[in-house]
């Protein structure tokens, strides 16, 4: 009875320890410790003299000396806090061993990556001002004491970001990395083309940006409600501001993937260059409704060496293995339709018009996979026959996923009931117009990403998680930081935390502290404080208060 008792104290005890480390996403092994470490003026950050461990190094002493108003020096080599390098090959890449004492701090990993991963740590240890954007008196600048052992579940923890439904600025895209970086994710996918608008600029095809890049009007309102603005709409980065966010990711450890889709959502390409397409005598209009357009690019073999083109243009603006195509949504008719693409089913021996897109995807990925590179494709490249090569990401519950690892590709999954931060988080009634659906934090942090169907070689082919946010109803910054966290947050530690150690009551109390840090670098997040001073369109916000 007596060690039944100790048992049960012992584990209170580690649980009440743990619930003052409030880091997310959950580590994978904590254990607590006794004291503290007291931030003074004469604390110092050590780091090797290699410029990538320097650059972390000076990112958490900039951060630590911006809120707390003390110079915090760098130094080459051992400082109070010290980033050194690890022997330690369980850690892998991403992995960090962080130890605190009342004396020193020390984060050992393999890489600077996986140093900068410790770092954000070691940040959410210290009191939440350290998020502050100017100095903060009256703060105790103390970390408590603590060993970690923490490596990712998945190597790839993505979140996704749709800029052609409605252009979101450079400066938010950056602080869109900052939250990435923050939660532990390592990959941004940007959305860059779509029907309804071309959003990066192609030196060889001016015309992309000229006319591709903007919309007559935008719909107002719910799809349902077949209204519209009557206003023009556009935006586009620059190949500089391209270089720009690339490389402020790099400075963050996140890779950011482009997206250019083909062969279907492509009218606002076709709006510019009408002779890829079906009807070369047509007059394209970039599309000012949402959905699924007929219109698609005709697999000419002028076709291809126009997408060749925007590919090389875009492979020399980022440096990312994964380069994504879409593949999604792109409907047949008018390939049914098309003397030339019938003639060519034939001709190549295909058995329809499925079985033709995967001989577009796969002409696509050849030459991806001839510049190193490797594709991504959404679920639909399944359809008639997958590309040697390919990387399956899995929107439409999880049968592509599952059918790609069976067939050894790598897949990520992104099932649209847990990942896709466009659906509704709470009673339509009391939100802002929303795709549809229902996923609220708890659905997202339940998500397990390996499926049961698959065998432990086959689970291997998972390479991890993915959020996804399609901007048709979401106009502003402000209104897409709303729909995104904290269910980002919640997908961040699906991607990084140990299956068995997730709890969502435990995130829950996280999340209590950690949204001050948020509420400190100005998030609009669901719930924040600051949510009533964006002007949203909320239908029935009168009749949900009365």
């Amino acid at each position: 009875m007596r060690h039944i008792i100790t048992t049960v104290l012992l584990c209170l005890s580690l649980t009440a320890a743990w619930a003052q480390y409030h880091i997310l996403p959950k580590p994978s092994q904590l254990t607590p410790g006794k004291g503290e470490l007291v931030i003074t003026f004469r604390t110092t950050v050590g780091a090797p003299a290699d410029e990538r461990w320097s650059h972390v190094a000076r990112m958490f002493a900039d951060q630590l000396t911006t809120a707390s108003g003390m110079k915090v020096k760098t130094t080459n080599g051992k400082g109070t806090i010290t980033f050194q390098p690890s022997k330690d090959a369980s850690l892998g890449e991403e992995g960090y061993k962080l130890n605190v004492t009342p004396r020193q701090v020390t984060i050992e990993a393999n890489t600077a990556k996986g140093a900068f991963y410790g770092m954000q740590s070691l940040l959410q240890l210290l009191p939440v001002e350290v998020f502050s954007p100017q100095p903060v008196s009256g703060v105790k600048w103390t970390i408590p004491a603590v060993s970690v052992k923490d490596v990712p579940r998945y190597e790839y923890r993505g979140m996704h970001l749709d800029v052609a439904r409605h252009f979101m600025p450079v400066d938010f895209v950056k602080k869109y990395i900052d939250l990435l970086a923050l939660h532990k994710q390592n990959q941004f996918h940007w959305h860059l083309t779509e029907d309804q608008g071309w959003r990066i600029e192609i030196k060889k095809y001016p015309k992309l940006t000229e006319i591709g890049s903007k919309r007559k009007e935008t719909m107002a309102g719910h799809y349902g409600d077949q209204k519209w603005d009557g206003q023009p709409y556009g935006g586009f980065y620059t190949q500089d501001e391209i270089r720009e966010v690339v490389k402020y990711a790099q400075d963050r450890f996140v890779n950011v993937i482009p997206e250019i889709e083909m062969p279907g959502h492509s009218l606002a390409a076709l709006a510019a260059y009408p002779q890829y397409g079906h009807n070369p005598d047509k007059i394209y209009e970039v599309g000012t409704k949402w959905g699924v357009y007929d219109d698609i690019y005709m697999p000419r073999e002028e076709t291809f060496l126009f997408l060749q083109d925007i590919l090389t243009e875009v492979m020399g603006l980022f440096p990312s293995e994964y380069i994504h195509i879409g593949g999604d949504e792109a409907p047949k008719k008018q390939w049914k339709e098309s003397r030339f693409a019938q003639e060519l089913i034939k001709k190549q021996g295909l058995k329809d018009e499925h079985e033709l897109q995967s001989y577009f995807i796969q002409r696509i990925d050849k030459f991806i996979t001839s510049k190193g590179r490797k594709m991504i494709g959404w679920d639909e490249i399944l359809e008639g026959g997958l590309s040697p090569n390919a990387i399956v990401m899995n929107w439409r519950g999880t049968e592509g996923g599952i059918a790609a690892a069976k067939e050894h590709h790598q897949a990520i999954m992104t099932p649209g009931g847990y990942c896709y931060l466009d659906h509704y988080q709470a009673d339509p009634k009391t939100q802002p117009v929303a795709f549809g659906g229902f996923t609220d934090l708890a659905k997202s942090y339940s998500y397990e990403p390996t499926p049961a169907e698959l065998s432990a070689e086959e689970a291997k082919y998972i390479l991890g998680v993915q959020g996804n946010v399609w901007t048709e109803y979401m106009k502003t910054p402000a209104y897409v930081e709303y729909m995104v966290w904290p269910r980002a947050v919640a997908l961040a530690e699906v991607g990084w935390t140990p299956k068995d150690k997730k709890d969502f009551e435990d995130f829950s109390k996280r999340w209590d502290v950690h949204k001050k840090r948020l509420d400190l670098m100005k998030v609009n997040y669901f719930g924040a404080p600051i949510n009533d001073q964006f002007q949203y369109q909320w239908p029935l916000k009168k009749a949900a208060k009365k």
